[in-house]
């Protein structure tokens, strides 16, 4: 990022303040996130149960996502991203309540797990279309290189302090977040978007035109499913909470430094590429990048040294940084502003699955060959899908650079 195109990006004040909402919001996910998983495994110490909070939010999204995408399209995105905050801080108040009350439950946080599920489904493609919004088109580059640290930052902070917080008790961390969330939601309230509403029927066709449109253009389909399969494979979030009690022994404030881990290495990377972007072989230079990110999950995969733990989980959110800024950037140049909602929420989906039902595969396989074979297996997947996509996706494979 050049220091006029840095310096430009900052005078947009409307895009700053969006900014600094999502920062707000995402730590505090972040932290709500965190404090479910140890509450739920303080519970039932179950790796199952850890996977079935991924799955009941994965469900829901991923039913709910296109429909999300084709409201993004047609009602105020910014108003979108609000109210998805303020659902977000009203399952924060009611896990207050239910601690307080004593009638905190698993099955009462995996009726919660799918409220959170619907609303992240509807403020992925919202937040992800507002950025173009914001910015002039020269700006954008940049603006999708300064977001994305944000959004690290951000997930490097909200567990941490998560962590922190959970030594006073759960509620000490669901209030926080109940605080931050409705910040967010006041703040992207009074962002000003230049709105411009469609009155396009939502019809099956409209809905899914998204997905036509990625699978139409085969280094978006790629990318993202390259990053699903990696993600899916290759992620031991759910994990964490077993490797920081049973097998690395830090407890709660291990588990917020090893869950903010592979986002110091996410945002050391997204600084790196806004300051040397990617220039030639970027299809070639994504799958080494995957690749890497799989042999850093088999290291933290047998690794029984907390340091080494850490080093080698912020190796693979360096690695899944190349991936995230190679598709979103793509995906922003190449979408028209009326298709960015659907196109978003299409990427939405890879997201949720490889985010949600990557944590559920991860449980289920922990329950059937231990924590250590799970992530060990996984980890060697991610490799072999891609060697794989060096086939299957040759455009992708092949792409030169990223415009």
């Amino acid at each position: 990022m050049s220091t006029n195109s840095f310096s430009a990006l900052l005078k947009q004040r409307q895009f700053l303040r969006f900014w600094f909402a999502r920062l707000v919001g995402i730590t505090a996910n972040q932290m709500l996130m965190l404090a479910v998983a140890w509450h739920v495994y303080e519970m039932t110490s179950s790796a199952w149960d850890l996977g079935l909070v991924g799955l009941f939010q994965f469900i829901p999204a991923l039913l709910m996502t296109l429909p999300a995408g084709h409201t993004a399209d047609r009602l105020h995105r910014g108003r979108i991203f609000a109210v998805c905050m303020l659902a977000q801080a009203a399952v924060a108040v009611l896990l207050v309540l239910a601690t307080q009350g004593d009638f905190a439950s698993r099955e009462l946080i995996f009726a919660l797990s799918v409220v959170l599920g619907v609303a992240r489904a509807f403020q992925m493609p919202a937040q992800q279309a507002i950025t173009p919004m914001l910015v002039p088109s020269h700006l954008l580059q940049p603006a999708v290189a300064l977001s994305s640290s944000g959004v690290q930052a951000a997930v490097i902070g909200g567990p941490a302090l998560g962590g922190l917080l959970y030594v006073a008790g759960a509620n000490t961390v669901y209030t926080t977040c109940a605080v931050l969330l409705i910040t967010a939601f006041v703040l992207t309230w009074w962002v000003v978007l230049p709105h411009r509403p469609t009155h396009t029927a939502a019809t099956w066709r409209t809905v899914l035109a998204g997905v036509g449109f990625v699978c139409e253009r085969p280094v978006l389909l790629g990318a993202m499913a390259l990053d699903l399969f990696a993600v899916l494979l290759g992620g031991a979030t759910a994990l964490l909470p077993i490797y920081a009690r049973d097998i690395l022994h830090v407890g709660p404030q291990g588990l917020g430094l090893l869950r903010a881990a592979p986002a110091v290495g996410a945002l050391l990377m997204s600084l790196v590429l806004a300051r040397w972007p990617m220039q030639r072989r970027v299809g070639h230079r994504l799958l080494m990048a995957v690749g890497v990110y799989g042999l850093a999950t088999v290291v933290f995969g047998v690794s029984e040294s907390f340091w080494l733990s850490l080093a080698a989980l912020a190796v693979t959110g360096a690695a899944d940084n190349i991936s995230v800024v190679t598709r979103l950037t793509l995906m922003q140049m190449e979408t028209p502003d009326d298709m960015r909602g659907r196109v978003a929420a299409v990427n939405g989906i890879f997201i949720g699955a490889s985010n949600q039902l990557g944590e559920f595969e991860s449980g289920a396989t922990a329950a059937w060959m231990g924590p250590v074979g799970s992530v060990v297996f996984g980890g060697v997947g991610t490799v072999v899908v891609a060697v794989l996509w060096l086939r299957l996706f040759p455009q992708l494979a092949q792409r030169d650079r990223m415009t």
